[in-house]
């Protein structure tokens, strides 16, 4: 078990430096939506274009790459939304059962079938080398590409939240999402 929970530690240090990286991403988005409004509201004054669809997409991009990346750091930090009526009322044992079978019947079956879907229509796009029908637009091969990466992260970090449910139920571990304090500790960048 306890080579199992270093393989779950692993993952998990993977999936909360993903996280950190989202963080930048983040500013970067704001960055290049606070420069494109403005120099949109400017190039006005002085009769120039000073903005493009580029920057519009590259908003875009890096809102759907923080989305689908920031997933399997949600899911490690435990963070996805939940009805828990039922499940803040139980016993750490009880919800490492109740996350361990939602994750092998749901999670797990639901990112493989995404991540198979989408292996085609990624391929495609980087086949054809799809571009932005929009007059100055990026690439979208590139951001396609995130769709699978963010099912292979989420199925990864799944399997880290199973090893860590069977450590809960099996007395290994005393909660399923416990605070690592010097991996919280961690500086951002």
């Amino acid at each position: 078990m306890n080579r199992l929970l270093k393989f779950a530690q692993l993952i998990d240090a993977m999936n909360r430096r993903i996280g950190q990286l989202m963080y930048v991403l983040v500013l970067i988005m704001i960055l290049i939506g606070v420069y494109n409004a403005s120099v949109r509201y400017l190039g006005g004054y002085f009769s120039s274009n000073l903005s493009s669809n580029a920057y519009l997409e590259l908003q875009w991009y890096l809102f759907g790459t923080l989305f689908m990346l920031g997933a399997a750091y949600a899911l490690q930090k435990n963070a996805h939304v939940r009805v828990d009526i039922v499940y803040a009322r139980l016993s750490p044992k009880g919800q490492a059962w109740i996350d361990l079978i939602g994750t092998l019947v749901f999670l797990l079956p639901f990112c493989v079938l995404v991540f198979w879907i989408s292996l085609p229509w990624v391929a495609s796009s980087w086949h054809v080398h799809e571009v932005s029908p929009n007059p100055g637009g990026l690439a979208r091969y590139p951001i396609k590409t995130v769709v699978p990466a963010a099912f292979v992260l989420l199925v990864l970090q799944g399997i880290a939240q199973v090893i860590k449910a069977v450590a809960v139920i099996r007395g290994f571990r005393t909660e399923l999402f416990e605070a690592d304090n010097a991996a919280e500790q961690e500086p951002i960048l």
